[in-house]
């Protein structure tokens, strides 16, 4: 799951979280909530104008900020965004698009859909939003940008003397705290279920009865979500890079250092030393793991400063992580940097500046406000500290690429005040065949989770993409691209779950 707002080359992308109530079965929520639905919010009107970007329309949507009480507390302000159908005689309806992360904004993205796919700009309203606590909808405040560096490049996340642990929680409580004073009493309603309700909403307001849906990474949850609780509402849906929504945050999230350090290992790794001629890392993937850590310890034993940045070895933890989620320009840029990093006086003044802005913040405040929301309100997590810190002990042994952060991200969700949010059984009862993609070796929406998620969502088709990117629809797979669009425009989708082949890992940069 794509973790933030589009990710600098080297801000590290994301992960996930969970805390919840009662199970409910699918529809009953939304039922619930749907019933009560004010005036004020049901009959209002959108008023589009022109968005930034040129090519969309945008206007605001007022919404409850608890859907279960739609008359109690303030009303927040949703942005939506459309992008009208080209060929009125061949519009089959609305494409509905949402975001990653959590915490990502999407009311721009039905601008490069529509661009990359000329055929579903001419079938569809394609249609996004930024969810609530997001971007230019009503946001969540938490800690300033200092703390939340703070925790994620203080120390070295590796250690685990307990002396660095009880740093990591009071951090971590000092973080939670801040969300708490800071939110305005927002965060019990920052949750994946209070967002559908909104997107069901918007549905409403834009006078269809359904609407097809494509959601990447954590959309694939709002995609579920959705699905699940407004059944009769959906014709076709798409989901991208799979977070295993039939589980928690705490089981998903713990299960992610595993798969970066697989994309690092299995594929990373392998292509550095294939190219030792240009990066001179080592000539075997073992060669280049020990140039890795030999960078990592040297940050350790004296941090860097990068033209006003101190790089310590979370930041290059940070960057690597970033790197596993596309091959592409990534795997190239970040194996540059670590050239870069370990000979910092040799390299341009313009180079040495763009990578301290790129390293300097792992996760921006806004950004991660959003998604500890999320990810540790909608799934209950584990709060019993001694279990967090003799649980996360073996991730930065085994898998120390992500897994030092397991226990910062756990430390937060065990502190996050607890939620009301119904728990969402996802199981495909009552929905059309729903289209799913995942990578063998995909870093954030790891195969093993999507699989679950496929098995658990009845009559789902999967398509098995053999390489280790993040989102296949438009990254440049053509047989992934020919599968979305077909059923999208008309239906079609395999008998059976298939395959696609990968894309080519890049070649090398070129030597300048």
């Amino acid at each position: 799951m794509q973790l933030f707002r589009k990710p600098a080359r080297w801000a590290a992308a994301a992960a996930c979280g969970l805390l919840a109530a009662a199970a409910l079965p699918a529809g009953v929520a939304s039922a619930a909530a749907k019933s009560t639905v004010p005036d004020r919010y049901r009959l209002q009107r959108l008023d589009w104008q022109p968005c930034v970007s040129g090519t969309l329309e945008c206007a605001t949507m007022s919404v409850p900020r608890d859907w279960y009480h739609p008359d109690a507390g303030p009303s927040l302000s949703i942005q939506v965004s459309r992008h009208r159908a080209t060929d009125p005689a061949k519009r089959q309806g609305v494409l509905m698009m949402a975001a990653g992360g959590p915490g990502s904004s999407g009311y721009q993205r039905p601008a490069r859909l529509t661009k990359l796919s000329p055929k579903l700009s001419a079938a569809y309203d394609v249609v996004s939003f930024d969810q609530r606590g997001v971007g230019a909808s009503t946001n969540v405040v938490c800690s300033d940008q200092d703390k939340v560096d703070g925790l994620f490049n203080s120390g070295d996340l590796r250690d685990r003397s307990p002396q660095a642990v009880r740093a990591t929680f009071e951090r971590a409580r000092d973080f939670v705290a801040d969300c708490e004073r800071n939110s305005g009493g927002l965060l019990p309603y920052i949750t994946t279920d209070q967002a559908v309700h909104d997107m069901d909403l918007y549905r409403s307001l834009l006078g269809v009865d359904k609407v097809s849906y494509y959601g990447p990474s954590y959309a694939t949850v709002l995609g579920a979500y959705y699905a699940t609780e407004f059944p009769r509402r959906v014709e076709r849906v798409v989901l991208d890079s799979n977070v295993d929504f039939t589980g928690s945050w705490q089981s998903f999230m713990t299960g992610q250092p595993m798969s970066f350090q697989r994309r690092f290992e299995q594929d990373f790794l392998p292509w550095l030393a294939k190219n030792d001629a240009t990066y001179h890392q080592g000539r075997t993937p073992a060669e280049a793991k020990a140039s890795y850590e030999r960078l990592r310890a040297a940050l350790h034993d004296r941090p860097l400063d990068l033209d006003g940045t101190v790089i310590t070895p979370n930041h290059l933890d940070s960057a690597a992580t970033n790197a596993m989620y596309s091959a592409g320009d990534r795997f190239r840029d970040f194996a540059s940097l670590m050239g870069l990093l370990e000979h910092p006086d040799s390299a341009p003044a313009d180079a040495k500046k763009n990578a301290a802005e790129q390293l300097r913040h792992f996760y921006g405040a806004n950004f991660f406000a959003d998604f500890a929301a999320v990810t540790c309100g909608d799934t209950p997590w584990t709060r019993d500290s001694r279990y967090w810190v003799d649980k996360s002990a073996e991730a930065p042994r085994v898998n120390p690429l992500a897994g030092a952060k397991e226990l910062t991200f756990a430390a937060v969700c065990a502190n996050w005040p607890r939620s009301k949010a119904p728990h969402i059984k996802v199981t495909g009862k009552g929905l059309p065949p729903v289209l799913m993609l995942n990578s063998t070796h995909d870093p954030a929406t790891y195969y093993e989770g999507a699989l679950r998620a496929h098995r658990g969502l009845a009559g789902s088709r999967l398509i098995t993409v053999d390489d280790g990117d993040h989102g296949q629809f438009q990254t440049g797979n053509t047989c992934a691209d020919a599968y979305v669009e077909n059923y999208l425009l008309d239906g079609t989708l395999p008998a059976k779950d298939t395959t696609c082949a990968g894309t080519p890992l890049p070649e090398p940069a070129a030597r300048g």
